[in-house]
């Protein structure tokens, strides 16, 4: 292997993994084991302390997971990954080291259903409150951010969209507030988007979606940028700055530096939520990741066709994508996101909420499935489904009217999707 960087084509096949000692085997093996023997007692204490770096029990680490999350660090850009059971324990995970009760997050009004619920309703059961704001608005992010923030989230194309936000106005409120930027980057990838790059501080993966590719494994993970110095806040950061109980009065940012973030969300996240990723569901994942760029391309290439076609139907609406020149976030797409503005998107349908039962329950190649990103081109109309427990209001402002259907575009050939959705128009 040369000491030269690799390019990301390179590296979506060979980061974080080598052929395995023990058998020589290319391919990453599927270490399913719960327990890994210790070489001795003093071994298994150096461990346990945190002061050698190994495997004790698959809920904190093993080899196959540990794999994907050095592979996915390595695209993202960043020094340290920690892969969780699915998307939305990467989101709990990612603020755990962050928050206490009392505190805040600033959130975008742009995201996902099921992320609205758990901001606004399960992170009430831990103490912490959302402030959602509109992620356009710059003065409105300053003027959201009070003592008690502890964090601003985003997503770097939003879900389900396909908003594009504008990362480095963002990370500079951040940085301002002395608060990291968090970016789901799920419906990005790290081939369309590089958050860190634009100044995030974590960067969250829903791996279930393009990472793996295929619709068959739900996993999550979390990456961390080095970059913000914890210890520059007193007070705001405990978790990492101040002596942990559970390690002897081991303070996290002082001992590990800028791999701090990551061995918190091992020793104390991993250990005490759980929220673990199996290591045949981390194999799956690092078989997708072998040819994300190759299917990102497609995906991009057959998101512009369709998209091209419905903005000329007297039948549709608007159309949200991003790289539509007529969209208001067009400029802004070739600098986030240079190599395309993702696959999914929203369109209206002008015959309101019941033709866009009719439409969804009359498409043939499409699935109709609550999820994205898979090879095969998937549909869902969020109002009465992923986003159905919001208000209308918090819909619209979500960019999910009651007469707006979601597609995710596959890789199928173009002229297919198309023939689908101009009969299921007829429908």
């Amino acid at each position: 292997m040369t000491d030269s960087p690799l390019h990301f084509d390179t590296m979506q096949v060979h980061a974080g993994t080598a052929p395995d000692t023990a058998t020589g085997a290319r391919q990453v093996p599927i270490y399913q084991s719960t327990a890994f023997v210790f070489k001795d007692a003093e071994h298994a204490a150096r461990l346990f302390n945190l002061q050698e770096v190994g495997y004790i029990y698959s809920r904190l680490t093993n080899p196959t997971v540990m794999a994907l999350a050095n592979r996915i660090t390595a695209l993202e850009g960043g020094v340290g990954g920690v892969c969780t059971s699915s998307g939305h324990a990467a989101q709990i995970m990612a603020l755990y080291p962050l928050m206490a009760p009392g505190r805040n997050i600033i959130a975008s009004t742009r995201l996902y259903g099921g992320t609205v619920t758990q901001f606004t309703q399960v992170f009430k059961r831990f103490g912490w409150s959302t402030r959602f704001v509109d992620i356009d608005d710059e003065a409105a992010l300053r003027a959201a951010v009070d003592e008690d923030t502890r964090a601003i989230f985003c997503e770097s194309i939003t879900n389900p969209g396909g908003h594009i936000t504008d990362i480095p106005m963002v990370a500079r409120v951040a940085n301002a507030a002395g608060v990291p930027l968090v970016v789901d980057n799920t419906s990005a990838s790290p081939y369309l988007c590089r958050p860190i790059e634009l100044g995030a501080t974590l960067v969250i993966n829903s791996t279930t979606k393009y990472l793996t590719g295929n619709g068959t494994v739900t996993g999550g993970a979390i990456v961390d940028s080095g970059k913000f110095d914890w210890s520059a806040h007193p007070g705001k950061f405990p978790s990492l700055t101040e002596p942990e109980p559970a390690y002897h009065g081991l303070r996290f940012h002082e001992t590990f530096g800028p791999m701090a973030y990551t061995f918190h969300s091992i020793a104390i996240g991993l250990r005490d939520l759980g929220m673990t990723m199996n290591p045949q569901g981390a194999h799956y994942t690092l078989m997708g990741i072998e040819t994300l760029s190759l299917r990102m391309d497609k995906h991009v290439k057959n998101a512009m066709a369709v998209a091209r076609w419905l903005e000329a139907d007297p039948r549709v609406g608007e159309v949200t994508y991003a790289g539509l020149e007529s969209s208001p976030y067009f400029a802004r797409a070739a600098r986030i996101c240079p190599k395309g503005a993702g696959a999914i998107f929203t369109f209206q349908i002008k015959s309101g909420y019941d033709g866009c039962v009719r439409f969804v329950n009359a498409l043939k190649l499409f699935s109709h499935v609550a999820n994205l990103g898979d090879a095969r081109s998937l549909v869902i109309h969020p109002a009465s489904t992923t986003h159905r427990q919001l208000t209308e209001d918090q819909q619209r402002a979500a960019g999910v009217a009651p007469d707006y259907v979601r597609l995710s575009i596959g890789i199928e050939d173009s002229r297919d999707i198309i023939a689908d959705l101009d009969q299921a128009l007829n429908g």
